[in-house]
């Protein structure tokens, strides 16, 4: 069988957990045996590992007869533009806001260079949008030119390509939800961004969510047949904690972490109002806000209003060997999302010997039994599990030895068998589109 799919960032290139998951599910189908990938994403820097699969950027793709083809993508896609007043983002679940444009007379849009090559940034920028088409058109050329029996497009950002491919193949399409704007907007959905999601949705033959909570959603908010919709859970790599003796803790008090995006789907305010109540309680601990957002200076802002800022730090975006260093130093992670399709830096907490804290809200919890799950509202709840596990060392060790036991046996490897299973499905049912 082979796989054409879709993804936005690969490693090392990554800005949150979107490729490190399809880092990981690309590695789990490797070691299936009849099973070959092709991954696209938008730009390719060549220090990727390519290890029993090809990757293809987009940007490296020749386009041919760029004119010719322009009325007909016109006509079946509209092009969005950011507002020009937003900057850039470094994740692609933040919540945006987008403005309708028509295609035609963007020449940037379909610009190529001497060599007949679109460019890409491949980052999350006020050109988003455009890219996000511009990748879905030259989708179209890849499906051509590469022999595949399925295609997976992972998140809204892929949708658009994964159709592309299908309309010129004509091969079952798979998408993979790691997110809904529901999640990323709180309920105050952008009806762009929708729209582009529902498109995905009513053209994938199957659809996979991450989590139950985000199979519900698909099922109730996007209008999708159950019978269409498959969860499969996430897992993470696995890592050897051999460094871990010589990492040092520069301070003698307990240490929590939250380690996301600050914005308000994380529920970044619930971590700094829980850490407010242990310091009433204790002075024997510290706490840590690690990654960047919209919420930012207002999480600053907070802490010096109660008084905490001596014993509250703000390391800004950590990402690869700085992310597992983190961990390491770590004696509780905190996990407050409101709204969390899965959740994958508790299964890394965990890996690393660290007690964990997550929301109920999380789809992570639902997999999860060696980790305290409270209401990402209950800050009383949240500070007495942190108090708990920092005071009595007998519950750390538990929820350490257990919670790493747990972790261990949720492997990619796992993952991609079920992952598997759904393409099987999905050529299956799978009925040809009829041309005219």
């Amino acid at each position: 069988m082979k796989v054409l799919m879709f993804g936005w960032e690969f490693p090392p290139h990554i800005s949150g957990g979107l490729g490190t998951a399809c880092y990981g599910l690309t590695r789990g189908l490797a070691k299936i045996d009849d099973l070959d990938i092709i991954f696209v994403v938008p730009k390719a820097y060549g220090d990727e590992d390519q290890t029993k699969m090809s990757l293809v950027g987009a940007n490296s793709v020749t386009i041919q007869q760029v004119q010719s083809h322009v009325e007909k993508f016109k006509s079946q896609h509209t092009y969005l533009e950011v507002d020009s007043h937003l900057v850039p983002y470094n994740d692609p679940d933040e919540y945006y806001t987008f403005s309708s444009q028509d295609l035609y007379g963007k020449n940037k849009f379909i610009k190529v260079d001497k060599e007949g090559k679109l460019e890409f940034s491949g980052k999350y920028g006020t050109n988003l949008i455009e890219e996000i088409y511009k990748y879905a058109y030259v989708a179209s050329t890849i499906a051509s030119a590469h022999e595949h029996d399925v295609i997976h497009a992972h998140d809204w950002l892929c949708y658009p390509a994964g159709i592309a491919a299908k309309e010129v193949s004509g091969k079952p399409l798979v998408i993979h939800v790691h997110a809904t704007d529901f999640d990323r907007s709180g309920g105050n959905v952008n009806p762009k961004v929708y729209e582009i999601e529902k498109k995905g949705m009513d053209a994938a033959d199957k659809i996979i969510a991450v989590s139950n909570l985000t199979r519900n959603i698909v099922i109730e908010k996007y209008g999708q047949d159950p019978n269409k919709v498959v969860t499969v859970y996430n897992a993470v790599e696995p890592v050897s904690l051999e460094e871990k003796l010589k990492i040092k803790k520069g301070v003698k008090e307990k240490v929590v972490t939250f380690l996301g995006r600050i914005t308000m789907q994380k529920g970044p305010e619930y971590f700094v109002e829980a850490a407010y109540q242990v310091l009433k309680r204790t002075n024997n601990v510290r706490f840590v806000m690690a990654g960047n957002g919209d919420m930012l200076e207002q999480m600053v802002d907070r802490v010096a209003q109660l008084g905490i800022s001596d014993k509250f730090h703000f390391t800004g975006f950590l990402k690869g060997d700085d992310v597992f260093k983190m961990f390491l130093l770590s004696d509780v992670y905190v996990m407050p999302s409101v709204s969390e399709p899965f959740g994958i830096s508790p299964l890394e907490a965990m890996q690393s010997n660290v007690p964990v804290i997550i929301s109920k809200q999380s789809g992570v919890s639902e997999i999860l039994t060696h980790a305290v799950k409270v209401d990402y509202w209950d800050i009383e709840a949240m500070a007495d599990a942190i108090y708990g596990i920092i005071k009595y060392n007998a519950l750390s060790e538990v929820f350490k030895e257990d919670g790493k036991e747990e972790v261990d046996n949720l492997k990619w490897a796992n993952a991609a068998i079920n992952v598997h299973d759904v393409y099987v499905s999905a050529i299956k049912l799978f009925k040809p589109l009829t041309k005219n």
